[in-house]
């Protein structure tokens, strides 16, 4: 199972509160954290425990900071966000409604489905908000251009 389906959709929220806290210098403390999240300390504390142990977070002296692997996630699931959006789209639901749609989905589906579906679309560039798609992956072994 791929990191990114193994996220519950609190877990995603929780990086991404990290990501917009934290510094080039400083990592996002506790309370910060379950203050965006609405939460308690302790219940942020929840969340965060999985994704220091996935490897997506690293704690230290009470910051919290994304590693390489939970930036990279964030933004595979912008991509699986914005791609799933645009199936939406092209399938006729409404702008207004196509984000929701996404959600019930998003951290649900592979890459591999996710680069079908893009290339199905002829590689969409930006999503019905007007938000870019990052281009597909190539396979490895691939160029991008062979793909």
């Amino acid at each position: 199972m791929e990191t990114l389906q193994r996220l519950t959709r609190r877990q995603l929220d929780t990086l991404r509160a990290i990501r917009s806290q934290e510094t080039p210098d400083r990592g996002a403390s506790l309370k910060l954290i379950a203050a965006s999240l609405r939460l308690t300390p302790p219940s942020a504390l929840g969340h965060l425990t999985p994704l220091e142990q996935l490897g997506l977070v690293e704690r230290y002296r009470g910051k919290s900071r994304l590693t390489g692997k939970g930036r990279s996630t964030l933004v595979e699931y912008q991509r699986h966000h914005r791609v799933v959006e645009t199936l939406f789209g092209n399938l006729g639901l409404a702008p207004k409604d196509v984000c929701a749609a996404a959600r019930e989905i998003d951290l649900a589906i592979s890459h591999r489905t996710v680069e079908e579906v893009c290339r199905a679309q002829r590689h969409p560039t930006s999503c019905p908000h007007g938000a870019p798609i990052a281009p597909c992956r190539a396979p490895a072994g691939r160029t991008a251009s062979a793909a």
